[in-house]
């Protein structure tokens, strides 16, 4: 029995000691984990920035058509869908012109029957003039034989009456041409007409573009008023945004801005534009007016896109860091502070971010050494090697 007590005593004495030797290497393996990193460094300085004006608009084309029928009539045939390039003049739309191409072949027959009452009117006006020309010869042969008592006064009323009846004869055909000339001309443009409104059953691209959306399918009736496609111009797009009237110092045509796209998941995208236009009118509801922004073609941003326009201020002197310092985690924002050769996590709360760098509303102060481009494995506490700290605005 007290064998066995002792052989226990032994076995317990053994694991103790082992899990004392465990213990004692512990210590041995934390060193490497807390080695000190080596990082380079900027100081949070104070630096010129303009105030910012933001308005946001949406992008629109340079030219922008919505195509629809000029007549009631069905629709046979839609050429083009939604995302297709088209060219000037391309054929889009084909609509049902049988009613209109027998208008136009009337009015073409109508014009060919004026032609012909032209012709007829005109030789009977030739006539009238020949029989008004043979009269007045006659009738002065009659009155210089009258006159030398050859012939009688019967025979030269009967001369006259015949000379006034040509005359008339004569001014009539001529009012009849007069009038088959007046029906040809509106028989033609009663033609002209009807070829045109036959021509009102293809509807054709204005203008080299994309097709942004197609509204109708075959079967459907097509009428005045009711678009069938929309067109977008492949023109350098723009940006249609609404500016504050109190704000009209800060916008000038020619002026270089920047116009950032939300692109989902937080991210965006920025792109430099052109002011190109500027309303002279101010909106009485408002009290603000349209200002255009030109875009360059590499965007290709949708149209309808939304998307916010930074206008430049009047310049201030703010605290600012490189983007490249800072870590942001969900909503929170926060830079890794030198303090006696370790990192100290501290929270910020940001302001405007452009090429100047993040402008620093709270949470650090000027001066203050910074790690720029922090590494994952950087925590709060952790001993670091910093290399010499360059101001914010030079290259670290």
């Amino acid at each position: 029995m007290i064998r066995s007590i002792r052989g226990v005593s032994v076995i317990v004495g053994l694991a103790v000691m082992a899990a004392a030797c465990r213990g004692s290497q512990t210590p041995e393996a934390t060193v490497d984990v807390a080695a000190p990193l080596s990082v380079s460094t900027v100081v949070a300085a104070v630096v010129p920035l303009a105030d910012q004006l933001e308005a946001g608009g949406v992008v629109a084309a340079k030219e922008t058509a919505t195509l629809t029928s000029r007549i009631v009539a069905p629709v046979i045939e839609v050429r083009v869908r939604a995302g297709e390039r088209v060219r000037a003049g391309d054929l889009l739309v084909v609509l049902d012109d049988k009613a209109m191409a027998d208008q136009a072949r009337a009015a073409e027959a109508a014009a060919g029957a004026a032609q012909q009452g032209l012709t007829v009117a005109t030789s009977e006006q030739a006539a009238a003039v020949a029989e008004r020309k043979l009269a007045t010869v006659s009738h002065s042969r009659v009155a210089s034989l009258h006159e030398r008592r050859s012939a009688t006064t019967q025979e030269l009323d009967e001369a006259e009456a015949r000379l006034s009846t040509a005359v008339a004869r004569a001014e009539t055909a001529s009012a009849r041409v007069a009038q088959a000339n007046a029906q040809l001309v509106a028989a033609r443009a009663a033609a002209d007409a009807a070829t045109t409104t036959e021509s009102f059953g293809l509807v054709n691209a204005p203008f080299d573009g994309l097709v942004t959306e197609r509204l109708t399918d075959p079967g459907n009736l097509a009428s005045p008023g009711v678009p069938l496609l929309r067109l977008d111009s492949t023109g350098a797009p723009h940006v249609d945004v609404r500016v504050d009237e109190a704000r009209e110092r800060y916008v000038r045509e020619g002026d270089r801005v920047e116009v950032r796209f939300e692109e989902g998941a937080g991210e965006s995208r920025a792109v430099e534009g052109v002011v190109t236009e500027i309303a002279r009118a101010v909106t009485a509801d408002e009290r603000a007016f349209t200002v255009e922004v030109s875009l360059p073609s590499a965007s290709t941003p949708r149209t309808g896109t939304f998307a916010r326009v930074r206008f430049r201020g009047a310049s201030r002197e703010a605290l600012v860091v490189p983007a490249t310092t800072i870590r942001h985690q969900g909503q929170l924002s926060t830079v890794f502070v030198v303090e006696d050769g370790v990192a100290r996590l501290r929270l910020l709360q940001t302001g405007y971010e452009g090429a100047e760098g993040v402008e620093v509303l709270a949470g650090l102060n000027r001066g203050e050494v910074i790690v720029n481009g922090p590494p994952p494995e950087l925590t709060d506490g952790r001993r670091i090697v910093a290399h010499d700290p360059v101001p914010t605005g030079a290259r670290p």
